[in-house]
């Protein structure tokens, strides 16, 4: 079964018991309604006749009732998971065919800087069309973060390694994948509720200044409402001292309210997001895993005494309860009153913070490397032909057979041999305009992100050495700043040639080069270029230039170090531009400018 066939499937089935799910949803609500006013029915019946086996039955009819709304929300949350399933299954289908209208937009987080980054903006991770847009929603707000973390910076070749190795074992659990992403999507928990979560975990301040005897005193005023409560109601007193711990209890309540809901505020994390966790945690640590990494990250979540499973489903039955007073705001005051719940809640919390509190990041972290696993565990699902890449510190080339940019579409994506290196040569590229250059270097580029990430790379292989890599593709001028084109442009291209010239021998640089200093004339530009050239030469770095001055071919250094090859068009009888993007040896001998021009309706004559 192919990954589209697969999903297609998946799109019809949660359909299906999606609107299974619905129509049992709205059989319970008819239920639920005609339970209940059945019930209020013989109540009132009951109590004005005065009779005992109505009011027990009118009990049991509300009991019932209380019973189909446990069950209604089990049937409802069936549902809602069904949903999120098919619109995962959805969006994969976009996903293949690169239907960017249909995939929703996935943000960097906050700490990103993409502005100062050396290739995020000219290799289109973030954004529209983007990479990060492709890869699609991660099931946590952890998963985000260690997604880009490593497609913004490269892994050692060890770390690489062990990520392939957990991919290709978590590639075929497609159903496991699915339904870690469609918990995720239901927890809806995003990075800035994850950061307070967090925060209240790790904090060493209880809820109260002097804990034992906030909790002597809430104990004591709460056995004395109940035990003066009981003898007044069997006279054994004749007067209600019940009411008085009962408004000293209030008193107290209504001094702490505002910060006590604050804290189960930051506890709660949305609705229902802790008990989507559970699920997700189960999900880690019940199954046998096979890879090094991901049984490392299992042991993560089940250290000793503090199975994260076990600890955060303790955790939601206590955000439950503290959920009591926007569930059940109607009863949540009375029974408050009566056993100064909020107090005995928060007391609760304070004992999980302080006995798991500490462990809630790592094993947030661990369920974050497995989700951004799974994600790439997705590309290499959907797309088995693709590649790992083998990154070895002494290899001295980029070498890559069949390579092609991972965001075009199947039909439309053409694969090229590419090689770049040894240091002391680059690769000089050549062409007419649209004929293919900078999608090129973003293929290399993105291609070289997925392979010391440790994801899957869109090339039959590829090999490599462990490099830093940097980008000038995208230059932008800068009002802000008051950079001109032509100054952000030097500013790039300092960066680079300072990067090459740091001259680690371990991790050589990798550049790519657009059409670099396009802002100025064409003596001063090839002068320029040939200066930067001559940096990047000495400092062995490895790396692609186009350009579209062929001259630059026949003058040094790059007459001498530079490895020729080019993109061309064809045209046709009747005068309009095909391109087979192509990559061919040697310099480029034809140029499209004026065509170009010609064929929207520009006279250049």
């Amino acid at each position: 079964m192919t990954a589209r066939e697969w999903y297609e499937r998946r799109v019809r089935e949660c359909a299906g018991r999606r609107d299974a799910a619905a129509g049992r949803s709205a059989r319970f609500s008819r239920f639920r309604l005609a339970t209940f006013l059945s019930g209020v029915a013989l109540l009132i019946w009951a109590a004005r006749a005065g009779s005992l086996p109505g009011a027990a039955g009118a009990g049991a009819w509300l009991l019932t009732f209380a019973a189909l709304v446990v069950r209604h929300a089990r049937v409802e949350d069936e549902r809602a998971r069904h949903e999120a399933a098919r619109v995962i299954n959805v969006r994969a289908l976009a996903r293949l065919a690169r239907e960017w209208a249909a995939l929703p937009d996935v943000a960097p987080t906050q700490d990103a800087h993409l502005d100062r980054h050396p290739y995020a903006r000219d290799l289109d991770l973030f954004g529209h069309a983007s990479v990060a847009q492709w890869l699609g929603p991660t099931a946590t707000a952890a998963g985000a973060a260690t997604l880009q973390e490593w497609l913004l910076a490269s892994a050692p070749p060890d770390v690489v390694a062990a990520r392939q190795a957990a991919i290709r074992e978590l590639g075929p659990l497609a159903g496991w994948r699915e339904t870690l992403a469609a918990e995720g999507s239901l927890a809806m928990l995003r990075g800035e509720e994850l950061r307070r979560f967090l925060a209240w975990a790790e904090s060493r301040q209880p809820s109260f200044g002097n804990p034992a005897l906030w909790q002597a005193v809430t104990w004591t005023l709460t056995i004395a409402i109940w035990v003066l409560a009981a003898a007044d109601f069997t006279n054994l007193i004749a007067t209600p001292w019940w009411s008085l711990p009962l408004i000293l209890g209030l008193i107290l309540w209504f001094r702490v309210a505002r910060r006590l809901h604050h804290d189960f505020d930051d506890v709660s994390v949305g609705e229902h997001a802790i008990e989507r966790y559970v699920a997700m945690f189960d999900l880690v640590c019940g199954r046998a895993w096979q890879t090094p990494s991901l049984l490392a990250m299992r042991r993560r979540m089940e250290t000793s005494g503090r199975s994260a499973p076990e600890r955060f489903r303790s955790l939601s039955r206590l955000v439950s309860f503290s959920e009591l007073r926007r569930g059940a705001a109607l009863l949540h005051l009375p029974i408050q009153a009566l056993t100064l719940w909020d107090f005995h809640v928060a007391f609760a919390l304070d004992r999980w913070r302080r006995d798991a509190g500490r462990s809630a990041r790592d094993w947030i972290a661990a369920l974050g490397e497995v989700d951004a696993l799974s994600t790439f565990a997705i590309v290499h699902h959907d797309y088995p032909g693709w590649a790992f890449a083998t990154i070895d510190p002494s290899l001295k080339r980029f070498d890559a057979r069949a390579l092609a940019h991972p965001l075009i579409p199947d039909d439309r994506r053409v694969a090229n041999d590419v090689e770049v290196g040894p240091p002391g040569t680059l690769l000089l590229v050549t062409g007419s305009n649209m004929s293919g250059k900078s999608t090129l270097l973003r293929a290399v580029g993105l291609n070289a992100v997925f392979a010391q990430a440790g994801a899957p790379v869109c090339a039959a292989a590829l090999s490599m050495p462990s490099c830093e890599l940097q980008a000038s593709i995208r230059i932008e001028d800068s009002l802000e700043l008051g950079l001109s084109y032509f100054m952000a442009a030097l500013a790039r291209l300092k960066a680079i040639v300072d990067a090459a010239e740091r001259r680690d021998e371990t991790r050589p640089l990798l550049y790519l080069l657009d059409e670099i200093l396009q802002g100025t004339n064409s003596v001063e530009r090839s002068i320029a270029v040939r200066a930067v050239v001559r940096h990047l030469l000495h400092a062995t770095a490895i790396g692609i230039l186009t350009t579209h001055d062929l001259a630059l071919a026949g003058e040094e250094p790059l007459a001498s170090a530079a490895r020729l090859v080019h993109f061309t068009e064809q045209v046709l009888p009747d005068g309009t531009m095909t391109f087979d993007y192509r990559l061919r040896d040697g310099l480029a001998t034809s140029r499209n400018a004026l065509r170009l021009m010609r064929l929207i309706g520009i006279d250049a004559e």
